[in-house]
């Protein structure tokens, strides 16, 4: 199923692609959230992120699954899948945007840029700008891209009851960490 949604992601996402375009893939991204408050701390944890680069136009594309965020206690699990992102209804975070730099693949080592774009979670897109690190390894065969973001609740409709205020930060951190590897030219 990730393969068929990862070609979907090239296809949609990237456009057409010339005989030269220089496509890099995960199925493995790590994505984390934390949500510090004042009576728990809450961390999930996702290596479910697929994601495509087309390096020649600059294109990202990224998606992960609501129910593939594990957490600490079960009972957190569900809440966030059922009361929170509604992972039912709303299954899927995408980021689609471009990089505003482009990506310098004959330079092996750490590269900083920003990409920019819409971001899209349980239902409701926003247009962000996000840094990230860069780094093209093994003479532009992988890239890792690195990035810390955060998000607040309230912008994309995540209601969190008044009564669990102390429990849940209105503001996420986001944290993706993915190894991307070439695909084709």
């Amino acid at each position: 199923m990730r393969g068929v949604s990862l070609i979907i992601l090239v296809i949609f996402f990237c456009g057409a692609s010339s005989a030269t375009a220089q496509f890099y893939q995960t199925t493995t991204a790590h994505v984390s959230f934390y949500s510090s408050a004042p009576v728990e701390d809450i961390e999930a944890v996702s290596t479910e992120g697929i994601s495509v680069i087309n390096a020649d136009n600059g294109t990202i594309s990224f998606k992960v699954k609501m129910r593939s965020f594990q957490f600490e206690k079960g009972l957190m699990q569900e809440h966030f899948n059922e009361n929170y992102v509604e992972s039912e209804i709303y299954p899927h975070a995408t980021f689609k945007g471009e990089f505003l730099e482009k990506i310098d693949l004959q330079i092996t080592g750490s590269q900083e840029n920003t990409i920019k774009g819409t971001f899209t979670v349980h239902g409701v897109s926003k247009e962000r700008e996000i840094p990230v690190i860069l780094n093209v390894l093994d003479g532009g065969q992988r890239i890792n891209l690195s990035a810390n973001f955060q998000v607040a609740c309230e912008a994309h409709k995540i209601k969190i009851p008044k009564i669990l205020w102390k429990n849940i930060a209105e503001i996420i951190e986001v944290n993706v960490n993915a190894d991307f590897q070439f695909i084709s030219k």
